[in-house]
């Protein structure tokens, strides 16, 4: 069942019914196919995407191979922010790994949601410190845990999207080769049995 972007809305900050319409008749719905990207690297991040139903990867090129950072799905927002805002070319990738249906919004939208309703720049500023404490959050993790701690988070963050998920992207997730996380998932499955 598609999330509702009211509904998400109304939970950062107190709208009023007509401040919820402005903000809602802002975005315009998107189409992205499995397998289709939301933003390239290499390009601008030219929109901010509602994940009404289905589920992204965010993830980067390192060394020939991929690195994925980050899964998002229902009800969260989807950009890369940095070049959203910077207005610059983007070095990460957003692919959906399911069919999706997003609510989409451009830069000059956003401005006149801040410019013009009462609660859009608190709305903004919860939105972006949410994506900042996940980045952070994995920034650390990367630095900090060994593979097998980075899936124990894996499963403790995203157990309501593990049989969505790809096995080779969770691999890439936790920074190990498909074959190891097999090995790792067998160890995980005894602790816990």
């Amino acid at each position: 069942m598609p999330h509702d972007l009211a509904s998400t809305l109304h939970t950062l900050a107190p709208l009023t019914v007509e401040e919820a319409a402005e903000i809602r008749s802002c975005f315009e719905p998107m189409q992205l196919p499995r397998g289709r990207f939301f933003l390239k690297e290499g390009q601008v991040s030219e929109r901010i995407g509602y994940v009404q139903q289905g589920l992204v990867r965010y993830f980067v090129h390192k060394a020939d191979d991929e690195a994925t950072f980050e899964f998002t799905a229902e009800g969260d927002f989807i950009a890369d922010y940095q070049s959203f805002n910077s207005r610059q070319s983007s070095i990460q990738n957003i692919e959906a790994i399911e069919d999706c249906i997003l609510l989409t919004i451009g830069y000059e939208q956003v401005q006149h949601i801040f410019r013009h309703t009462k609660h859009g720049n608190l709305i903004g500023r919860l939105i972006l410190e949410h994506r900042f404490d996940v980045m952070v959050s994995r920034l650390l993790s990367l630095y900090m845990h060994a593979p097998g701690q980075r899936y124990q988070h894996f499963i403790s963050n995203y157990a309501s999207l593990a049989q969505r998920i790809p096995q080779y992207h969770i691999a890439s997730f936790v920074g190990v080769k498909p074959q190891s996380l097999s090995r790792m998932r067998k160890r995980w499955s005894q602790k816990i049995s």
